[in-house]
């Protein structure tokens, strides 16, 4: 039997307010991520979790062949037009990484319509690969592109490559037609990129904190060391973001904290204007905007209009505010996007988003409040939407669809007609069939009376709802981070085995509006917890599990969740899976020199004042690990992520190891040459599934034994 390693101590107090904590684990914190002595240990902790696994290791071969066998490996996404090409992502058999492609459009019309279709065959116009990442990826362990952006004229491409993990970018310029580079590339970038016109890149960079702190403007051709810094946010709680406007004639600079936000506006067409404020930054008051005709479009919430508020002001007039649609209590405004004589509306009600579409007056005509929109119908009785690049002159709205038993779908919606095709629908092999799969919103009580949406998906011929089944129970809640019911294909390997997956919308996510995000942050950061535990609790009192057979999963500040309530009520779970997790939040958020940390004092609270500091401790995994039987645990982590240090689960670990009272398994796979994402490759994120879902069956005795 495999024996695991145990991490040294080494005392380590941390005092404050009179209270004095020791870590014994402190020292497996290395900013440079080089110490050979915790590197060492690391390589041990994945070794002892590998053997520990090796007796289910063939089991877990063929969980991952039956993962990949359900996906279409060679395959494209839904094509979207741009000027006069196509582009499309495609994949092909054996591929890790995806193609970016386009096609020149030779049956052009004036605007696209739904039914619109990508000629393919062989008279089509010839398929370009703009880039390979396959090809790039060759030389590095880990390889993501985080943004590709084609310029105004389809010329050239801007594309974020990052080849470590930890999520700072180099940006290229290439030549489309040829894909030759155009000048030098730009590094220690963020993958925030816009356009201004075909020969500008504007751009954000990091401070060493990793904190987005300041927007450039790159000239192409030019030296980076020559761009212009447009702004720089010197206040350490706020971060830069960017975006364009759906005309193309506006960027927009974001300064956000957790609780405000205000913008800045770059006239693409007036560059030398430099940045303009368009919101101010007022404490309290979120904004985010965007442009037509003559008008700014603002999105704005606050104290009062907590659910946020939709008005426009003239470009040339920006005191001059008008409402487009009041705030409303019982529904949330979550994002917004405008076409030439349309905008498209995307809310959130009862736990549920919409997408409610508006004409818009001609650009030169007085606006007034919207009246008399058109829903979205859909299906599923629990479902996720999101909004999809769509064309500013066009009256086809664009937006991505799934379930937890549809697949993910594209659909072109015409906002005159109200005509809705799919244009492209995610295959799944290996004989799936969506109607032998039922999904259910049921409602948990938490502690306090709330009542709690849970969101439900079973195979109907193999669960028997007689409290015998095995239950997968998912959480988040926090940041307002909205986790909708969609489709997890790999998932349907725990489905199809009899499991019952549960999504459980705690409150400190966004699921149910901005008040359910504020009463599960700051100082009623403990709601998420007991949300989450009457939400297991409802499961097991409603015969879709037992205790026995009760398994949870959560990632980064979900990992949190599966900490606390691991700390709080291990009797109620047979096995976790804590992903990244965001365990030791006293320390980490006393340390103000790592990221993330100033600007999340506004989600978690600064423990430097005294009150926070006992509340957080209250909560904060590893400091509450303590003598008691703890349930089978998966912990895993990155070495290069940049969101929470590697040396937190590590310490959870290392802690739980030397103080729990069972002999059940606790193992640590930490990713040495990945982030807070884990790896890169799709297929490298399947065999990932299936370790985690080989480890759930093994803790359940569900994992059949190696054939010798």
């Amino acid at each position: 039997m495999a024996i695991p390693p145990v991490a040294k101590k080494v005392r380590h107090e941390m005092e404050m307010f009179g209270d004095v904590r020791v870590d014994d684990y402190y020292w497996l914190r290395d900013d440079t991520r080089s110490n050979p002595e915790i590197l060492s240990y690391l390589k041990a902790e994945n070794d002892y979790t590998n053997q520990s696994m090796s007796s289910v290791k063939q089991f877990e071969d063929q969980l991952y062949a039956e993962i990949r066998a359900r996906i279409k490996e060679d395959d494209i996404s839904a094509p979207i037009r741009k000027g006069s090409y196509y582009y499309y992502e495609k994949t092909l058999e054996g591929k890790e990484y995806v193609l970016h492609c386009r096609r020149l459009i030779t049956n052009d019309t004036s605007s696209s319509s739904v039914y619109d279709v990508m000629p393919t065959g062989p008279e089509a116009p010839t398929e370009h690969v703009i880039l390979d990442e396959n090809i790039k990826a060759q030389a590095h362990d880990y390889y993501s592109i985080g943004a590709f952006k084609p310029s105004p004229s389809n010329k050239l491409i801007a594309y974020a490559e990052d080849t470590k993990g930890d999520e700072i970018y180099t940006i290229y310029v290439i030549d489309a037609a040829k894909g030759t580079p155009i000048g030098n590339p730009l590094k220690g970038v963020t993958s925030n990129i816009e356009w201004a016109g075909d020969d500008a890149l504007v751009y954000i960079t990091m401070d060493e904190t990793l904190r987005p702190d300041k927007v450039w403007s790159h000239i192409l051709l030019s030296e980076q060391s020559s761009d212009l810094c447009l702004y720089h946010e010197k206040d350490d709680m706020f971060s830069l973001d960017l975006q364009a406007s759906e005309s193309k004639q506006y960027l927009f600079v974001g300064s956000e904290s957790k609780n405000t936000r205000f913008i800045l506006y770059l006239d693409v067409y007036k560059q030398e204007a430099g940045l303009m404020t368009l919101t101010p930054r007022t404490y309290g008051i979120d904004t985010s905007a965007s442009h037509r005709g003559n008008h700014f479009f603002i999105k704005r919430r606050s104290e009062e209009f907590f659910n946020s508020e939709l008005i426009y002001c003239p470009i040339d007039n920006l005191s001059d505010t008008h409402i487009l649609i009041p705030h409303r209590e019982r529904v949330k405004i979550q994002d917004f996007q405008l076409f030439n004589g349309h905008i498209a509306i995307y809310e959130r009600e009862n736990g549920l988003p919409k997408v409610t579409l508006y004409s818009l007056p001609q650009i030169d005509e007085e606006i007034g409040p919207l009246q008399n929109g058109r829903g979205v119908d859909f299906v599923d009785p629990i479902y996720s939407v999101d909004p999809e690049e769509s064309q500013f002159s066009s009256s086809i709205l664009r937006f991505s669809y799934s379930s937890m038993k549809t697949p993910p779908s594209v659909y072109d919606y015409d906002m005159n007609s109200g005509i809705c095709v799919l244009k492209k629908i995610k295959p799944v092999l290996g004989g799936f069939e969506s109607f032998d799969y039922l999904t259910e919103r049921k409602w948990a009580v938490s502690s306090d009376g709330t009542k709690v949406p849970i969101s439900i998906l079973y195979k109907k011929n193999l669960v028997k709802l007689d409290g015998f089944d095995p239950l997968l129970l998912y959480g988040y809640g926090s940041y307002e981070v909205c986790i909708d019911p969609s489709f997890k294909a790999s998932m349907f390997s725990l489905v199809d085995r009899g499991f019952i997956y549960a999504i459980a919308h705690i409150r400190g996510g966004g699921e149910m509006g901005r008040k359910w995000y504020e009463d599960g942050k700051l100082l009623n950061k403990r709601n998420t917890f007991t949300d989450f535990i009457a939400c297991a609790e409802y499961l097991i009192e409603n015969k879709y599990g037992s205790k026995e057979k009760l398994c949870i999963n959560g990632r980064s500040a979900g990992g949190l969740l599966i900490g606390a309530v691991l700390n709080m009520r291990p009797d109620l779970f047979k096995a976790a899976v804590a992903g990244v997790p965001f365990v030791d939040v006293v320390t980490t958020m006393l340390d103000p020199t790592i990221p993330l940390t100033t600007s999340e004092w506004e989600e978690w609270g600064d423990p430097r004042k005294e009150e926070y500091y006992y509340y957080m401790k209250s909560y904060s995994p590893v400091d509450n690990v303590r003598a008691q039987n703890y349930p089978n645990i998966l912990v895993t982590a990155g070495l290069n992520d940049p969101r929470v240090l590697y040396s937190e689960p590590a310490k959870f670990v290392a802690k739980l190891r030397a103080t729990k009272t069972d002999g059940n398994i606790l193992l640590f796979k930490c990713e040495l040459g990945a982030g807070h994402f884990s790896k890169s490759g799709r297929f490298e994120k399947l065999q990932e599934d299936a370790f985690t879902y080989a480890f759930i069956l093994k803790a359940l005795d569900m994992a059949p034994p190696a054939s010798s």
